[in-house]
């Protein structure tokens, strides 16, 4: 008896003790998924937050060249050695870290037309830095090559500057003075040259080089051309290969000037926004930056028209008040530094239309800027000084409207949103609008939800409040083993089997939209026809059978009847009427592909959360409903439904959730293109799909790296909005419907 009693007194003290672990389980485990949730978020946005980093740029060192006045400076990648210019046509080797001279010499030709020494009027550096352009009191440009030579001795690099022998071109036979004046050095001596003469017209000079395969000599041709200008130009700039010439007017206009050779094209004549005073080229030379007198600064591009091509101008910064007076770009970025006639100094980027800096020279003089090959240093050069600035410009590609706005593209003719994180070079132009990627995430969730809404909803609701139980046991059970097929083999089917066999039965797949409604009405209304007493004798679920055999008509005279009205209406191909009415494309991977392949995915899962929404109705209300007098489906609609709503509009957006995230349908039935576009017959890429295929190739800490970071940013916030607005609703839905 003692001990009976002992067992009772300490009963309630296990209970008790079990209780509260499990209340610190729970609560421990509750905890641990919003830490979980919240180191994720603040993870990503670790990777996120370098994107918005502004621009450093500090003094780093200033290196005297010498006595007389430097024209052009020219430095190595690894702003170790340095090659700088001058008008008497000497060239220096100079050491940047001791600023110390390595070595002198002058410029020499093989012509002997050249006074030696030779003078220089003025120099440019041309062909992204890799030479200087000089003209000559007497008609002639010379192109001098400046290569670097690289070595180890142990572990010490050694850079040496390699000056081979100037090339001289001819420009003015009458040998007077040239006025604006460019050049192109192409490989194995190829050289290009154009130069403005002193009565106003154009010269355009080309040198070819062939070489014999047999006896390997080389015969050098040189042909000329001259042409009238439509205005006049104070500037002109040719492209690496020498197939484009651009011309700059203090009339506002730039001028295009298409060459074959020597020969020239008709001009292309487009105004600018104030007159012209400094050109250059963007990496990649299809952009062409051009600085006016009132400080603004434009960019153009080439874009297809449809009658073929015109230069037009994509963007302008209006950054700095002077005289534009020098232009420089990046070798890797379309980033370029432009520096004014009052001292100011701006860096920008073209594609972002960011300006990335804003600065004025020591002193406040005008400098010629130099942008260092690997875009970590900017060189001002005046007089006999060059002064160093070390740069750090985390992803100047970066802008909230590169990733979110409609950017002028080059090769676009108008601006667009595009996803392209690679192409063709290294120079191609990054295209990083996340805005595709989002227009996809939500187009192919909502065809598949077209598809999944109204079969789960209404199966789930037939199954609880319709169908037999005995036939319930079966039927709910079979539908959640759906939700266990994996997604990869619901992609692979669905873009090797069911996407070839969609597109040459989709006349079949339109009937069918009309076949099942159809052929299910018709058999309810047989269903209802039949007498209640025949109705009695049937066994339990005989209404499901009838259904599926309707069902299976439908199918049936759908494939049937496909080919003939394809024949009939779409004029045998429906494709290609597609194209021909609307003007949209047929892809065999489609957004119908997911929509099928991704709905069939997410049934099961709103089938079953509604199911039970609908199951836990309490009977009570249903018995009170039908012994008011209503009918089964009076019920259903008015008290069954309202009061399962809040736990159907769950399972909707659970669904929605499921196919927001989903990766593998979406990667290998669409064909994973990052199309902005509405329509059901073309492809498109959602958000978790592009993070997927690019985040392994990604180079880590680069942009694209953190641009994909912050696409699953995007995917969070999106998904955390709507997963908040839902359980507003479901808790507005839950209080309006608690009374019933």
């Amino acid at each position: 008896m003692g001990m009976t009693r002992a067992t009772q007194r300490a009963t309630p003290r296990r209970r008790l003790v079990a209780d509260r672990v499990a209340r610190w389980t729970v609560t421990a485990g509750g905890l641990a998924i919003i830490a979980s949730v919240l180191g994720i978020l603040v993870f990503i946005l670790v990777e996120v937050a370098p994107l918005a980093a502004r621009a450093h740029v500090e003094p780093a060192r200033t290196v005297e060249l010498g006595p007389q006045a430097v024209e052009a400076w020219i430095v190595n990648e690894y702003r170790e050695r340095g090659v700088a210019v001058r008008r008497d046509g000497t060239l220096d080797v100079i050491d940047l870290a001791s600023g110390t001279r390595l070595a002198e010499r002058r410029i020499e030709t093989d012509d002997p037309r050249l006074h030696v020494p030779l003078a220089l009027e003025r120099v440019a550096v041309g062909n992204g830095s890799r030479c200087f352009v000089g003209a000559t009191a007497n008609g002639y440009v010379v192109l001098q090559a400046v290569g670097w030579s690289v070595s180890f001795d142990g572990q010490t690099r050694r850079v040496e500057a390699e000056l081979p022998a100037a090339l001289a071109l001819e420009l003015d036979p009458a040998q007077r003075p040239l006025g604006a004046f460019t050049a192109a050095l192409g490989p194995d001596g190829q050289a290009t040259a154009a130069a403005v003469l002193a009565d106003g017209r154009l010269a355009v000079v080309r040198r070819d080089v062939a070489r014999n395969p047999l006896t390997d000599s080389v015969t050098a041709t040189t042909t000329r051309t001259e042409t009238p200008l439509p205005v006049p130009l104070e500037l002109l700039l040719l492209d690496d290969e020498g197939r484009n010439l651009y011309g700059g007017s203090s009339a506002s206009a730039v001028v295009r000037f298409r060459l074959d050779g020597a020969a020239v094209g008709p001009p292309e004549l487009a105004r600018s926004m104030a007159p012209v005073s400094a050109l250059t080229l963007l990496v990649g030379q299809r952009s062409l930056v051009a600085g006016h007198v009132d400080g603004r600064i434009s960019v153009w591009s080439v874009l297809p028209t449809d009658g073929g091509e015109r230069l037009s101008q994509l963007r302008s910064f209006d950054a700095q008040s002077s005289r534009i007076v020098g232009l420089s770009p990046s070798s890797r970025l379309r980033s370029f530094v432009a520096a004014a006639e009052d001292g100011t100094l701006g860096i920008y980027h073209s594609t972002s239309e960011r300006v990335l800096w804003t600065g004025r020279t020591s002193g406040g003089a005008p400098a010629v800027p130099l942008y260092a090959p690997k875009g970590d240093a900017l060189y001002l050069l005046a007089g006999t000084r060059v002064q160093e600035l070390a740069l750090d410009i985390p992803h100047p590609e970066v802008s909230r409207k590169a990733l979110f706005g409609r950017v002028a593209y080059e090769g676009y003719p108008e601006p667009r949103h595009v996803w392209q994180s690679s192409g063709g070079s290294d120079e191609s132009e990054p295209k990083l609008s996340l805005v595709p990627l989002a227009v996809g995430t939500l187009k192919g969730t909502l065809y598949s939800l077209f598809l999944a809404i109204p079969l789960g909803v209404l199966g789930a609701m037939y199954t609880s409040q319709f169908l037999h139980h005995r036939l319930r046991r079966l039927v709910k059970p079979t539908i959640e083993i759906m939700a266990a097929l994996p997604s990869v083999v619901l992609g692979f089917l669905a873009g090797l089997w069911l996407a070839p066999r969609v597109e040459r039965g989709m006349p079949a797949l339109l009937l069918l939209l009309i076949a099942l409604p159809g052929f299910a009405l018709l058999a309810g209304a047989a269903w209802r026809a039949l007498p209640a007493r025949q109705r009695g004798r049937l066994p339990a679920g005989s209404e499901l059978l009838i259904q599926i055999v309707a069902m299976s008509l439908a199918i049936a005279a759908a494939i049937a009847l496909g080919p003939r009205l394809e024949a009939l209406v779409f004029g045998g191909s429906f494709p290609d009427w597609l194209l021909r009415t609307t003007g949209l494309a047929y892809d065999q991977r489609n957004a119908v592909i997911v929509g099928l392949a991704m709905g069939f995915a997410v049934i099961p899962i709103i089938f079953s959360i509604s199911e039970d929404a609908f199951s836990n109705v309490p009977p009570t209300l249903v018995s009170g409903s039908l012994a008011l007098g209503a009918n089964r489906w009076q019920t259903v609609l008015r008290v069954v439904l309202p009061t399962a709503s809040p736990g159907i509009f769950s399972a909707i957006m659970i669904g929605f959730g499921r196919a927001v995230g989903e990766t593998m349908i979406v990667l290998m039935a669409t064909g994973n293109t990052p199309l902005l576009d509405w329509s059901p017959f073309n492809g498109f890429r959602t958000l978790a799909a592009n993070i997927a295929v690019e985040i392994p190739e990604a180079p880590h800490g680069g942009t694209l790296y953190r641009t994909l970071f912050l696409a699953a940013l995007l995917l969070f916030v999106f998904t955390f909005l709507a997963n908040t607005a839902a359980e507003l609703v479901r808790q507005r839905l839950r209080r309006r419907y608690a009374q019933l």
